[in-house]
């Protein structure tokens, strides 16, 4: 399907016989009266060249108009995914991740497996996001920067492992490479996700500190906890891994966010599916139709027409 991207180009297409009518009304006006035509040498060059020239000078300006008006192919309706939100999440990957007190699908399995089962499934339900992936211990690390390959993030996310990072856990550092990564995208749709099963323990930033430099760049962070209760001979109740949930807590509040706990796999499928509700991922489709331009092909035909007015045989025969 051909289209102009600018029809009312087309008006300019007139402007030549307007040229020529206001020069002739001006030669009728002052003209020079000769006392006879006859006097006149005939030469049979005096008119045709003179029309000739004008009748390629009037293509040429068809075809330089037609190329203003920007012709383009338009292709068939493609649907493209609305862009959604740009979605960071952050792992805890130290050495307390490798603790066995979750169960999924019958088997035990250690905190990292659970996240990694429950978390995959959640990163490919994230039609129209672009997702990062950052895995820290002791200190952060960006594993996956922010893409709509939602597989890449599954791959990499699954290939996580315990102490790859260090068996400490730098929070704070954690929040601050997030916010680095997301600083630059729309400041409506910045969302972290952090995942630790234990306390600040190592970095620069204490986890407030990055909370505060979060809010300023506009980036809402939901803290999630994991790891199941403990009680003591004293019956007080703590948690196996030492979570520090007041700081967590306050991190989301600062930020915006929401504080999680998941003490199983099934509080922790409850966590990310409320997740998607506090987050929804892009719904529907942009319809785009693609197009081709083809303006260059009437530059190329107006230039070839000017050339022709230069007369190149005539140089060389003088």
């Amino acid at each position: 399907m051909y289209e102009l991207a600018l029809p009312l180009a087309l008006c300019l297409l007139p402007i030549p016989l307007l040229i020529l009518w206001l020069s002739r009304s001006n030669r009728t006006v002052g003209a020079l009266q000769l006392p006879s035509i006859d006097s006149l040498p005939e030469s049979s060059d005096s008119t045709s060249p003179s029309l000739w020239r004008r009748f390629v000078a009037l293509i040429a300006w068809i075809f330089l108009v037609i190329a203003l008006a920007q012709p383009q192919i338009v292709g068939e309706p493609e649907s493209l995914p609305v862009t959604g939100r740009d979605l960071m999440m952050a792992l805890d990957i130290s050495g307390s991740m490798d603790n066995r007190d979750f169960v999924w699908q019958g088997q035990r399995l250690t905190r990292l497996d659970a996240v990694r089962a429950v978390a995959s499934d959640f990163v490919l339900r994230r039609e129209g996001d672009r997702v990062g992936l950052i895995l820290f211990g002791s200190k952060p690390y960006l594993q996956t920067p922010l893409t709509f390959d939602r597989q890449t993030v599954h791959y990499f996310l699954n290939d996580a492992a315990v102490g790859l990072a260090g068996k400490s856990t730098a929070i704070g550092d954690a929040i601050g490479l997030a916010v680095k990564r997301l600083r630059d995208r729309p400041a409506e749709s910045r969302v972290l996700i952090l995942l630790t099963d234990g306390d600040n323990t190592a970095g620069e930033l204490l986890p407030a500190q990055a909370a505060q430099l979060a809010k300023q760049m506009n980036v809402r962070v939901h803290t999630i906890g994991v790891g199941r209760e403990e009680r003591s001979f004293f019956g007080s109740v703590i948690r196996g891994s030492g979570i520090d949930e007041a700081s967590l807590r306050e991190v989301a509040q600062i930020t915006g966010g929401k504080f999680f706990m998941a003490e199983d796999t099934g509080q922790l499928v409850d966590v990310y599916n409320e997740l998607d509700e506090l987050e929804p991922a892009a719904a529907g489709d942009e319809i785009f139709k693609p197009r081709q331009p083809f303006y260059h092909w009437s530059l190329a035909i107006c230039l070839f027409f000017c050339l022709l007015l230069l007369e190149p045989w005539r140089w060389r025969r003088e």
